[in-house]
């Protein structure tokens, strides 16, 4: 269930409060959205000058380990460019999107800067190495929405 359901006789700021201490902690948070099809997001890297990073049609914990794997990344390596690809340590493959209207899809990560924000993100392949793109995708069953347009690709 969500912190707000759980919590009915909080505010927004309460929130934004819980998500700041995260935010203190780990330099960033991972708010998971329960829809259809369901996405999460990082809220807290703007902070560090980096784009939030979203990825869209996994599971809760699966969605959570490739984002908390990229940011961590993002903070201690390079920020990875629109059209850049990356293998992360369980040798899945992922290729990065700009997001067209991060306001839209990432609520909490503009409210706890308060503010615009940048956001990229995370598009799996399935388990044969194609993207959502390619006709012989995949996906399991899982939508995943594209939330941006496909940049230059590393080759």
């Amino acid at each position: 269930m969500c912190w707000q359901c759980d919590h009915p006789g909080a505010t927004r700021q309460d929130y934004l409060d819980v998500l700041r201490g995260v935010v203190m902690q780990n330099g960033w948070a991972v708010q998971y959205v329960e829809a259809d099809p369901p996405f999460a997001y990082t809220a807290g890297l703007s902070e560090a000058g980096l784009p939030e990073l979203l990825i869209t049609g996994l599971p809760p914990a699966r969605s959570t380990q490739l984002l908390n794997e990229m940011a961590h990344y993002m903070v201690h390596e390079v920020e990875p460019a629109p059209g850049d690809t990356m293998t992360f340590p369980d040798d899945s493959c992922a290729e990065f999107v700009e997001v067209t209207h991060p306001d839209v899809h990432m609520g909490w990560a503009v409210a706890f800067r308060g503010g615009p924000i940048r956001g990229l993100q995370i598009v799996w392949r399935d388990e044969r190495g194609h993207s959502p793109w390619c006709p012989d995708f995949n996906g399991g069953g899982r939508r995943q929405p594209i939330l941006g347009t496909r940049g230059p690709v590393d080759t």
